[in-house]
């Protein structure tokens, strides 16, 4: 009996499976991207409002500017100190007094980096203070905190190669 239903069997599951290349009639939505797709992610330009002066913020700036001048000149002559000690101490063996006065005055310009990050975390302070208080954005605050990032990295850079110089610990 199961040999006979085999044939008749076989022309059913045949058609239930040619069934399913069959086209359907519902719409399915296309994948190619969408025309509001097209347009990107980017947040779109905004007009900066005028923004007055602020003579407070401006004494405020002036101060900053001030302490980030004395303090690039401050790592600039401690830099040309270091640089010296490094070179110096370039070839000698690890505790010697030239590889130890080198460490110091490495560790001498780390202090002044360490000024210059605080300078620019004392400036993102102040920018943080402007726009929680919904006020534009002021760009010579902008400009000062671009001057303080330049420095620091210039700093960073300096103290690295330098510190390439001396023998490592």
């Amino acid at each position: 009996m199961s040999r006979l239903t085999l044939p008749f069997a076989s022309p059913i599951l045949l058609l239930v499976l040619i069934s399913g290349c069959a086209r359907h009639d519902r719409g399915y939505p296309s994948l190619l991207p969408r025309p509001v797709e097209a347009l990107g992610f980017a947040e779109p330009e905004t007009e900066q409002p005028d923004v007055s002066p602020d003579p407070a913020l401006d004494a405020k700036i002036a101060e900053q500017r001030q302490s980030l001048a004395r303090v690039a000149k401050g790592f600039t002559d401690a830099a040309a100190t270091a640089e010296a000690a490094a070179g110096r101490a370039k070839g000698r063996a690890v505790g010697t007094d030239a590889w130890l006065d080198a460490q110091s005055r490495l560790a001498e310009l780390d202090d002044w980096r360490a000024q210059a990050s605080a300078l620019v975390t004392d400036i993102d302070q102040m920018i943080a203070d402007r726009a929680a208080a919904l006020a534009p954005i002021y760009p010579p605050l902008a400009t000062l905190r671009d001057q303080a990032v330049a420095e620091a990295t210039r700093q960073g850079q300096a103290i690295t190669r330098i510190e390439a110089m001396v023998p490592p610990a």
